[in-house]
């Protein structure tokens, strides 16, 4: 199923009424219907469109789980046959003033009330009424799952418990994440997703990483970021300052004479493991040099000493 923007395909506003909905559909379904648009193959993809969207938002639930969960939460959530369980063609073209026989054809190929299916459909056989033969399997919807994982998570691997509801029902599953699942990464989990329609095969899970926020490193690929601040004297004469690591080790990092604002020093080996080759990205430091914000009478006749010998 596709992640379409239901009110755009109906060029309705979000706050659109059941009766302005219901007008926009109207007006496109006598547009694009198939009966006016024999053999354009685009007319037909544009109308299964359009009646997907009027499905979804005609229906009171199916509308408010749209618009709280989006369009890529709606599609977790719903696969094709959910969306037109329930919702008579039939009745709805009828008004429209599109005869019984004259909307069968349209989905069977016409000829001799066999059952013939054409290739337009949408999944889930919305349309079994007109059907008398043996109907195709549709596979089930494929799932996204965004999981978020910290920083530890990516670092060592780890085991997490997702919940899904699939086919109507809350379904618990446990997923092994291994090391190095960076932001955007995926799992497959075959057979995972939503159920199948007519005896067909299920759907695939895809397990998305997403990696939290961290209040003490930031993450650029598999490095590794870390800001560390000095005093102006440090910088000027060097020091020696502790790194901490995201092993929560700690690390003694030489700073020498003359450091500047904002240099950057690695750590190899210290940062994230790579997903397919367990190597890891690097730790750097970001040496803030922190100035002093007052002086008192010594520091500052220091300072204009200093600066009076030209440094």
């Amino acid at each position: 199923m596709s992640e379409a923007d239901y009110y755009k395909t109906l060029n309705i506003n979000k706050n659109a009424s059941e009766s302005e909905i219901k007008k926009a559909y109207r007006k496109l379904a006598m547009k694009y219907h198939p009966d006016r648009n024999k053999g354009d193959k685009s007319a037909e993809e544009m109308f299964k469109k359009i009646s997907e969207a009027y499905a979804v938002l005609s229906d009171k639930e199916k509308r408010e789980q749209y618009d709280t969960f989006g369009a890529s939460g709606f599609s977790q959530r719903y696969s094709q046959e959910d969306i037109f369980k329930g919702f008579n063609f039939g009745d709805i073209f009828k008004e429209f003033g599109f005869n019984d026989s004259g909307f069968a054809n349209i989905f069977m190929g016409g000829g001799g009330g066999h059952g013939r299916r054409c290739g337009f459909s949408f999944g889930g056989d919305p349309f079994s009424a007109y059907t008398t033969g043996p109907r195709a399997q549709v596979k089930g919807s494929d799932l996204v799952y965004e999981l978020p994982l910290t920083l530890q998570d990516v670092l060592r691997g780890t085991t997490k418990t997702i919940a899904l509801e699939q086919g109507g029902k809350q379904k618990r599953i446990d997923v092994k994440i291994p090391k190095g699942m960076a932001t955007g990464k995926k799992l497959r989990l075959a057979g995972k997703g939503q159920p199948g329609a007519f005896g067909g095969p299920p759907g695939d899970l895809y397990i998305q990483a997403k990696v939290l926020d961290d209040p003490v490193f930031s993450l650029v690929g598999h490095d590794v970021y870390v800001d560390r601040e000095i005093k102006l004297t440090e910088a000027i004469l060097g020091t020696q300052i502790q790194i901490p690591t995201v092993d929560g080790k700690n690390l003694n990092l030489k700073i020498p004479p003359g450091t500047q604002h904002q240099t950057k020093m690695r750590m190899k080996g210290y940062g994230l493991p790579e997903m397919r080759t367990n190597r890891r990205g690097n730790l750097y430091a970001r040496i803030l040099v922190k100035p002093p914000k007052r002086l008192n009478k010594k520091q500052k006749a220091l300072i204009q000493e200093l600066s009076e010998t030209g440094l």
